[in-house]
This record gives C-alpha cells, sequence and structure tokens, in this order.
C-alpha cells in the first residue's frame, strides 16, 4: 500500500500532537525493538519513533531498515523523529480517498 500525498498530510495532522512511542537506546536497533514497534503499529497504527543517533546517514539507515522489516510506510521525518504508519487488520484510522 503506497500513500498518496493527501493522506500522508491527513497523517502527518494526527500525528503533530503523539508523543515517540519507542526510543532507540543505546543498543541500536535489536530484534527487540524491531517487535516492540511491530507491536506499537498493530496497536496504535500511526507511530512516531526517536532515533537518537547523531550521524545522520547511519540514522537514515537505521529508519530505513525499522521500515523494511515492519512492512509500514514512512509518513514522514522530522529530524530524528519518524513517523509510521501500517493499516490494522481492523482500521481505526479512515484515510481519506486517493
Amino acid at each position: 500500500m503506497s500513500l498518496t500525498n493527501k493522506q500522508k498530510q491527513f497523517l502527518k495532522g494526527l500525528a503533530h500532537p503523539l508523543k515517540p512511542v519507542v526510543l532507540l537506546g543505546a543498543n541500536g536497533l535489536t530484534e527487540g525493538v524491531i517487535a516492540e514497534i511491530e507491536q506499537a503499529l498493530e496497536h496504535h497504527e500511526l507511530v512516531k519513533i526517536k532515533v537518537p543517533e547523531e550521524d545522520k546517514e547511519l540514522r537514515q539507515q537505521i529508519m530505513a531498515t525499522i521500515v523494511q522489516h515492519t512492512d509500514a510506510e514512512q509518513v514522514q521525518i522530522i529530524g530524528k523523529t519518524q513517523i509510521l504508519y501500517k493499516q490494522a487488520e481492523e482500521p481505526q484510522i479512515k484515510l481519506p480517498r486517493r
């Protein structure tokens, strides 16, 4: 599923007041962290993830890996915060039409 610009704008608005659900620690991206992100996506559909890595290239690689392993759609990246969306089996968020 690929999000349209209209859908991304809608999700950005919903994500604005949210706090990061997952914060990567000193161990970086582990299987446990990915499992936690997947669980958060199942429960909330729309989540913020904080990647406090200082190296920009490494941070981008970590964020790309998260998207790849969770099969989520990346809505936006703001600095060290990534916003992801993954539609649940019983969707709570109703996206606007394309």
